[in-house]
């Protein structure tokens, strides 16, 4: 077995990557349905907790859909946003450090 020198591990220590929450923020005008869609497709969460998470948004206002890596929550916003217009609904979706 290799021996390591320690001051090296030190020296290359990596940093976990910061996370954060994507979160949904209710409206007026986004259907409960394409809510549960938006859930069930990119965030790949199952019927039941789909459909507890999109009580929270109605009820509290927001519920947090999932923490990642900053890349991939830039990533479920900019895809949420796009499924949103795409389908008139002005659903809103945001991140913030966990």
């Amino acid at each position: 077995m290799p021996q390591f020198d320690t001051e090296l591990e030190t020296l290359y220590e990596i940093d976990e990557p910061k996370q954060y929450k994507v979160i949904l923020h209710n409206d007026d005008y986004t259907s409960m349905d394409f809510v549960m869609q938006v859930l069930m497709s990119i965030f790949r969460k199952s019927e039941t907790e789909a459909g507890e998470l999109m009580m929270q948004v109605h009820k509290n206002g927001k519920a947090t859909c999932g923490i990642f890596t900053l890349e991939i929550a830039k990533t479920k916003v900019a895809q949420v946003t796009a499924l949103a217009k795409q389908n008139d609904f002005p659903l809103r979706t945001t991140y913030e450090e966990a």
